[in-house]
Parts: C-alpha cells; structure tokens; sequence
C-alpha cells in the first residue's frame, strides 16, 4: 500500500496538522507520500521531507495552484491518487474543499473526519456532534479520507529524509480565480495549534468585553475562541468560532468563561485535556464535561484570575 498524504500549507510555512494526518497515514501503514501543491513552495516541501515516516514529497509548483483553489488541486490529485491506495488530508477549510471533488472524480465514497485507524479499510469517525462514534468500512479501489487532527497526536517534524520529486501537472480549470484575501494577524498562537484556548460564549454580554478574555489569554499564552451564540451575536468575528461548524481544538487546557455548552460547542471542544468552565448558571450542561468548574459571575472571577496568573 502507498498512501498519498494532501500537505497543507501556505506556501510559506508546513501546517502542524499534516503531522497529525501523516500520524493516521502511518497507522494504515504503508509507503507515505506527501503532495505539496502550491507556487514557490520550497521551503514547505523542504519541511515535509524531513517529517518522520514520509518516504517521498511531491511537488507541484505552478501558478494555478498558488491560492490552492479546490478546482485546480482536485484534479490534479485526483490525476495522481490512481496509484495510491488511500488518499487523506486534514478535516481543514481546504481538506473539506478539496477532497470531496477528488472522490467525485474517482467516483468512489469519501470517509469523513476520522479519529481512529482500525484497519487499512475500517475507521472510526463521529456522528450526531460526537454523541456517537461510527466504525465505517470501505472496499473503494482508492480510499479517500479527510483526518480529525485532533484524534491523532502528530509525528516528528524532523528526523526523515525523504526524495523530493517534481510534478509536472497543471490543471486550471478557469471556473474560479483568487481575488483577495483579510488575514486577521495576532501575536497569540493560532486556535487549533495552541496549547491553551481561552473561549467566550453568549455571557460575554457583547464585543467590547472579549478584552478580559485578550487580557488573560495575553498573560497565559493562550490563543481565543468563542461559542457560535457569541458569534453570531457580532461579538468576535466567525475565524474564532469553537464548535460543530467552527474550529475543532484540543488543547492542554480550555477554559470556557460565560459558556452554556450546547452540544454544537461540545462537539469542537471536549477532547480537551483539562476544560475549565465559569459560569453563574450551575445547572450550564458545560459543567457536566468539565473538569474544573466555577459558578461565579465572570466579570468579577475573570479580573481575579487574571491576578493571580
């Protein structure tokens, strides 16, 4: 068996979820093979070839793959994935973007966000927000498979020495062209990389008092999230939303201030290692996953948490 591992990138920096995706790949077992699609992709390339248990990188460097727009990257895996016997990527924006197109086109079935690898052709994968874990077997010629990151604890970024080849192919399907891009930028790590998530929910009242949350993930090195509800209400842009339909992270430490915990939050959070949870409301079903619980008004435990840091 021959897995082909979908790198995900910038074109600057290697994602840490390819390491995580990469983790999964090893455990079907087999040759594993990295595509790095992009445009003056080098450097990535370079860190994907030094990424432990990778035995060869593949690299595609042309203009049409240089925003990774999932018309031009999916037949481009497509095209390469028929010699492979499993095709995965991270369950990431471009994962989900890509990898259904490349299904479609092999016309086989796709196995979405898997946390366990139990066999070359069976996984799990939850259903109903997590409530439920599925084990789903597959007899598709190429199995194409999106990976949970969280449910695999990513491999080492160096030790491998792997060959880098060039690919020629160059697909641009001309139905879709980058136009622009708003990057928020940040000094705190990144929400699904931290090792500490400081997330607000509905209780946060409005936009304006997020900056006890700032103040606090500023002293912890925290990164910062929020519910859909404190989303929804305009209080933080949607790039911070935790949840079902948001980001799913498992950090060392949660702490959920102002949080009910609706089972939409629940599902993006709760393989947390340690979940803290603030909230006046003792009967908050946050409080039935948590480890660590506070019923207490926020605005006067968050001021004194933050002394104490």
């Amino acid at each position: 068996m021959t897995i082909l591992v979908i790198a995900e990138h910038d074109n600057k920096v290697l994602a840490p979820a390819t390491l995580n995706t990469v983790a999964a790949a090893a455990k079907i077992g087999g040759d594993i093979h990295v595509l790095v699609a992009g445009q003056g992709a080098g450097a990535v390339a370079e860190a994907a070839a030094k990424i432990a248990g990778v035995a060869k990188v593949l690299v595609a460097d042309n203009a049409a793959y240089a925003h990774q727009l999932p018309e031009n990257v999916a037949p481009l895996v497509a095209e390469l994935g028929k010699g492979y016997s499993h095709i995965l990527a991270a369950a990431t924006s471009n994962g989900k973007n890509i990898l259904p197109r490349v299904a479609a086109q092999l016309d086989v079935d796709q196995i979405s966000e898997i946390i366990s690898v139990e066999s070359a052709d069976t996984f799990k994968r939850p259903i109903y927000a997590g409530n439920a874990i599925a084990t789903v077997q597959s007899n598709a010629s190429v199995k194409v498979i999106t990976v949970r990151a969280t449910g695999f604890d990513p491999v080492a970024a160096e030790g491998g020495s792997a060959a880098v080849e060039a690919v020629a192919a160059a697909h641009n399907a001309g139905t879709s062209s980058f136009v622009g891009e708003e990057l928020a930028k940040s000094d705190r790590p990144e929400l699904t990389a931290a090792k500490i998530v400081v997330s607000g929910g509905r209780g946060m009242q409005n936009g304006d008092n997020f900056k006890h949350l700032y103040a606090l993930a500023d002293k912890l090195g925290a990164a910062v999230g929020a519910s859909r509800a404190a989303v929804d209400a305009g209080f933080v842009p949607n790039d911070m939303q935790v949840g079902q339909t948001g980001k799913i992270v498992a950090p060392q430490l949660y702490i959920a201030v102002g949080i009910s915990g609706a089972i939409q939050h629940l599902a993006g959070m709760k393989d947390s290692k340690v979940i803290v949870a603030i909230n006046k409301d003792e009967e908050a079903p946050i409080f039935q996953v948590a480890d660590y619980g506070l019923v207490a008004d926020l605005f006067e435990a968050i001021p004194e948490f933050e002394k104490l840091v």
